[in-house]
């Protein structure tokens, strides 16, 4: 049956993208009153072509023509999504108030843009998420600043990563976390996209996401160890009282397929079995995706630091991506260990956060007071 599911996925999107475009185009010729709708079906189903088309085939290309195919395909994406939430509210809204259908579709297509707007502007303010969180055997207090999915490529370039490190370095952190998803795309696969990290005032430490690995992960890591930052790849290392395990981006269990699944790569539970884990010492654990926490937690990790799930980025996908991932975002705890799970920096897709926010966590590492 296993071997069925991404047909059964692919046959359901299928049907879902079919059934949102024939309710547009008839939307749409209710509201303006068209004699045909044909040429609407043309119109939305070639946008809905070039959205899918646009993104799978640029997302590694680096030529300027393929970047602006990529950012209007992803643009168009947000847009559709809001234009069919936007629809879908204002034919609610006709039910109780009654009203010309001209101003419901200059409506609908006031409040989609209005959002995706918002969305693009709401994507670049990057908030500080401050948590407290106490710490066995720690004897001073740790400041450690958490950055996650930063995804330089389309949209993102060495400008916001300057952004992102000048706003960190105000924050005078001891250590710097950044748990992968640094790429999304070859088309700024440099040392000079990473040169900002180079003013970062604390030591970095970085492990790879899904997206370094489409990216190009070997050479995302050089490029950043001939800057001085740290990487790890399943190993433990240390840093002034606590020791830090590194993990690649991996299944949490042998029998866990997962939604980037890795084949027959390492999982969690095996890498963890392998390493030289001191559990009594105060211990923080890196991986890309909040995954796994109940291996964490056998080998006594403290805190896990994870991203991955942008909190779903875009409504109403925060309350998919709460399904999946049980930590999807923010701080937890499962039994001695905590888990924080970062909405990202950045973005994938379209450059929008709707109902999501684009967060640098700065985490305040406390003894435990006896």
């Amino acid at each position: 049956m296993k071997q069925f599911l991404p047909i059964i996925f692919l046959i359901i999107f299928l049907g879902i993208l079919s059934s949102a475009n024939i309710y547009l185009a008839r939307r749409f010729s209710f509201y303006f009153d068209l004699t045909s709708t044909r040429y609407l079906y043309v119109a939305f189903g070639s946008l809905t072509v070039f959205m899918i088309a646009g993104i799978i085939s640029t997302t590694n290309a680096q030529g300027t023509f393929a970047n602006w195919i990529y950012i209007l395909a992803s643009i168009v994406m947000g847009f559709l999504l809001y234009l069919l939430i936007s629809v879908a509210i204002v034919d609610l809204i006709s039910l109780f108030v009654k009203s010309v259908p001209r101003l419901l579709g200059i409506s609908a297509l006031s409040l989609a843009v209005l959002i995706t707007a918002g969305g693009i502007i709401n994507a670049q303010y990057r908030r500080i998420s401050e948590v407290e969180i106490p710490i066995k055997g720690l004897k001073n207090e740790l400041v450690a600043a958490h950055l996650s999915d930063i995804h330089i490529g389309h949209f993102w370039g060495p400008k916001t990563l300057q952004k992102i490190v000048d706003k960190t370095n105000a924050q005078n952190p001891d250590v710097v976390f950044i748990t992968g998803d640094l790429f999304d795309g070859r088309i700024r696969l440099n040392s000079k996209s990473l040169e900002p990290l180079k003013q970062l005032k604390a030591p970095v430490y970085f492990v790879e996401g899904n997206h370094d690995g489409y990216s190009g992960a070997e050479e995302v890591k050089q490029n950043l160890r001939e800057i001085g930052v740290t990487v790890l790849e399943n190993e433990v290392t240390h840093f002034n009282q606590i020791q830090i395990i590194g993990l690649n981006h991996m299944r949490a269990d042998d029998g866990d397929p997962g939604m980037h699944g890795t084949g027959k790569k390492p999982s969690m539970r095996s890498v963890l079995d392998q390493l030289n884990i001191f559990p009594e010492q105060p211990t923080v654990l890196l991986h890309h995706s909040p995954d796994g926490i109940e291996y964490a937690n056998q080998h006594g990790v403290d805190l896990y630091l994870a991203g991955h799930t942008h909190n779903g980025q875009l409504f109403p996908f925060n309350f998919v991506v709460g399904m999946v991932y049980k930590y999807n975002k923010g701080l937890h705890a499962y039994k001695g260990t905590r888990i924080y799970t970062s909405q990202g920096v950045g973005t994938f897709g379209p450059p929008m956060r709707v109902g999501t926010k684009s967060e640098i966590v700065l985490l305040k590492l406390k003894p435990v007071e006896s």
